[in-house]
């Protein structure tokens, strides 16, 4: 599949602390305390004012949008503001999940997550482009580092559907997360990186704190399939 996904070290509080409380501070017009907050986690200007729009967007959301396409999209972008996330091409849980439901086991609905009830209607799993998916609680992150260990099966799935040294790029993301004692949100084109001209990638985050290894493999495959097609075609001539 052709997604770009990244996955987002992420608590529920800190969900709460960087975007369900901001919320409630732009609808009353208190965008100061953004500011405020951005200034207190070292954020950049540049990027201050990337996670006052970002709010702001969320604030328009109308309450028939989905909220895997909305709210749940923008806390994968904030998070990004505030710390590293990781990116692999083309592999997510709610891939994973089509195939094998019983992964649905580490997995967290949002209406268990928000602070409050929202009416958006939520299917808790990538559905398209520019989109969270699955969210895997502190706890559930923990299990499934341990059954990676214990259990054959989960690492053989695992290592499957994250091929190609993608699944290196997995298990750091988790590993940060239980170090962080934090969950992991997935999402897609948070981050769209160019292989051919990395520095026109695009970003609804920080860029620089993208972490690097699955930006690279992404490279290297696409330079590996382009020497194929080459190849190929010098051959049809």
């Amino acid at each position: 599949m052709g997604y770009d996904v990244s996955f987002h070290p992420i608590s529920p509080e800190e969900m709460r602390e960087w975007y369900f409380t901001p919320l409630t501070w732009i609808r009353q017009g208190q965008e100061e305390k953004v500011l405020a907050l951005a200034v207190q986690h070292g954020i950049e200007d540049f990027y201050a004012e990337k996670y006052l729009d970002t709010l702001r967007v969320g604030v328009g959301t109308e309450s028939d949008e989905l909220f895997d396409k909305s709210h749940g999209f923008y806390i994968a972008v904030i998070q990004g503001f505030f710390r590293d996330y990781y990116y692999t091409r083309g592999s997510a849980f709610s891939f994973l999940v089509e195939e094998k439901p019983e992964y649905e086991r580490y997995f967290t609905s949002w209406d268990q997550v928000t602070p409050v009830s929202f009416p958006n209607p939520m299917q808790n799993r990538i559905i398209e482009n520019y989109c969270s998916g699955v969210y895997l609680s502190p706890d559930q992150v923990m299990q499934l580092l341990k059954d990676m260990e214990q259990d054959p099966k989960v690492l053989e799935d695992l290592e499957r559907h994250w091929s190609d040294g993608q699944f290196a790029v997995l298990k750091k993301a988790l590993t940060a997360a239980a170090e962080l004692g934090t969950g992991l949100l997935e999402a897609t084109e948070v981050v769209e990186p160019n292989p051919l001209h990395p520095n026109e990638s695009t970003c609804y985050s920080n860029l620089f704190h993208c972490d690097r290894d699955g930006v690279y493999l992404y490279i290297d495959m696409a330079m590996k399939q382009i020497a194929q097609a080459m190849a190929q075609n010098k051959d049809d001539l």
